[in-house]
């Protein structure tokens, strides 16, 4: 019996895995060769896909990338057989050097099977943290989340453990309870990683939130799934029915008494819903706008209880810490970042995909090691980090470590990891207009400095590259960035100018040229 594993996620399925795991099953029945047909999760590694994988007596031997155009021409080379002669063999999957070179914390157990088998996730550490947490009281948990350094990976990098503490000691009203609250909403340009840890290894997800639960005294919890994500949102449901059919969600947890039971709720397609406090109303069924702060969501916050909003990114931490202690995890990292990162290789580069690594290598080792440079094979000119509201940085800057603190040292932002390149022949005013313009589109309009500052800023834009009173259009820009900084109710205003004005600062001359 051969083992083929041909992979499910939305990227694959988009260059058609679909048809490739059909036509390899049709070819074995054909031929009555025994094969079994595995639908993994990716590896992450874009750039390949579909990469087919087969077990062999040496090991799993990966293709790719497979399109649906190559399969006949690969089982008749033999395919099944691991033929190292095909152009397409890619050798050992652990040897690829994309992969072998990453440290894989939360995407260990990504692409390696069914990502529905709990007989997978159980044997290869799943719910080992679980196990343990349910040995703990809620203060115990919370200090080893403290202690592992963790902190959000939803873009402001707050302290896990600090945020948790909040929430533990923050009573809920008489009868209510506290909720756990997971933003899935990614809506950031460039950024998939979310969307990887949902559709390749979702228990991970149920584990960290149940674990959160366990921390804070919540019984309930909800997924806040970014609607463009049909195979995540099937794969989740699945997912939470098989852990409660054996015991992993419900009212007896483990059979330890403990009650946790999680909902995927669709998101409201609008970007200003992956503010915290927007992503709230709209779980409460209202307009997804921004809350003024305080009070926290930590003292209230859904349904005006304690709530802990973080990401898949953080949660998905969660059980590797509880299960090999918070050192094992707080020893990898630089500074004040401790743990890994999954990083997301997009725009103009060779080799796009996830890559997990320890904060501290650098965004030019990153781009150039894994990402191969650009896909259109000119030189790489600007790179933003951090979504569409993260700095433009240029080649001068690609030497700093990748942890948050030396990127808040030159007004960057690491966010939720999606690093997009663009190569010279990007014009840098278009990208600084295209961000006021993205504010302008999805501003939830509450705050004045957001609503209106922006569709200023266009204006302003278009002034300075038409070379309309340039010099007095640039000042006034400036002070519009500053009050849009200081002035906006959150991050979606407060950033915008972060990508504005750093294109203004080392790209200049590109608001020169004029329309």
């Amino acid at each position: 019996m051969v083992k083929v594993y041909v992979p499910q996620d939305t990227t694959s399925k988009a260059l058609g895995a679909d048809e490739i795991a059909f036509a390899i099953e049709s070819y074995a029945a054909q031929q009555g060769i025994g094969i079994e047909l595995v639908r993994n999760g990716s590896r992450g590694m874009f750039w390949l896909e579909t990469l087919v994988e087969v077990e062999t007596d040496a090991g799993r031997v990966a293709f790719g990338p497979v399109m649906p155009e190559d399969v006949d021409g690969l089982l008749a080379a033999g395919l099944l057989h691991g033929n190292e002669q095909h152009a397409l063999f890619l050798g050992l999957t652990e040897s690829i050097p994309y992969l072998a070179k990453q440290q894989r914390f939360s995407f260990a157990r990504a692409g390696m099977d069914d990502p529905l088998s709990l007989d997978y996730y159980t044997a290869n550490g799943g719910f080992e943290g679980l196990t343990k947490a349910l040995a703990m009281n809620g203060q115990a948990i919370v200090d080893e989340v403290k202690n592992s350094g963790l902190r959000g990976r939803g873009g402001a990098a707050f302290p896990t453990g600090i945020k948790w503490q909040t929430v533990h000691d923050a009573p809920a009203d008489e009868g209510e309870t506290k909720y756990i609250v997971c933003n899935a909403d990614e809506g950031d340009s460039g950024t998939f990683a979310d969307r990887l840890a949902m559709e390749a290894d979702p228990y991970q997800l149920i584990e960290g939130m149940v674990i959160a639960g366990l921390a804070v005294g919540a019984e309930c919890g909800f997924i806040y799934l970014r609607s463009e994500y049909p195979e995540a949102h099937r794969i989740l449901n699945d997912a939470i029915a098989r852990a409660e059919r054996a015991g992993y969600l419900g009212d007896n947890i483990l059979q330890s008494g403990r009650r946790f039971v999680l909902e995927v709720r669709l998101a409201a397609k609008a970007y200003i819903c992956g503010e915290e406090t927007a992503l709230l109303e709209s779980l409460e069924g209202k307009r997804g706008m921004v809350r003024v702060k305080p009070p926290l969501p930590a003292i209230k916050g859904l349904w005006g209880q304690p709530t802990i909003v973080n990401n898949v990114l953080t949660f998905v931490a969660v059980p590797f810490i509880l299960r090999e202690g918070a050192s094992a995890y707080a020893d990898v990292g630089y500074g004040r970042s401790r743990g890994t990162l999954p990083f997301q290789l997009a725009g103009n580069i060779q080799r796009g995909g996830l890559v997990e690594l320890g904060f501290g290598t650098t965004l030019r080792e990153l781009m150039n090691d894994f990402g191969g440079g650009t896909f259109s094979g000119r030189p790489m000119r600007a790179v933003q980090v951090g979504g569409p509201l993260g700095a433009y940085l240029p080649e001068a800057q690609w030497d700093t470590p990748l942890d948050y603190e030396s990127f808040a040292a030159i007004q960057g932002v690491l966010g939720h990891g999606g690093v997009v390149v663009f190569d010279d022949t990007v014009d840098m005013s278009e990208q600084a207009r295209f961000s006021m313009e993205f504010c302008v589109a999805e501003s939830c309009g509450k705050c004045t400095p957001c609503r209106i500052g922006s569709t200023r800023g266009v204006e302003v834009i278009d002034r300075i590259r038409a070379n309309e009173s340039r010099q007095a259009n640039i000042a006034l820009l400036e002070d519009l960035c500053e009050t849009m900084v200081d002035g906006s109710l959150c991050a979606m205003g407060g950033m915008t100018p972060f990508p504005v004005m750093s294109a203004l600062r080392h790209f200049g001359e590109d608001f020169e040229r004029g329309e």
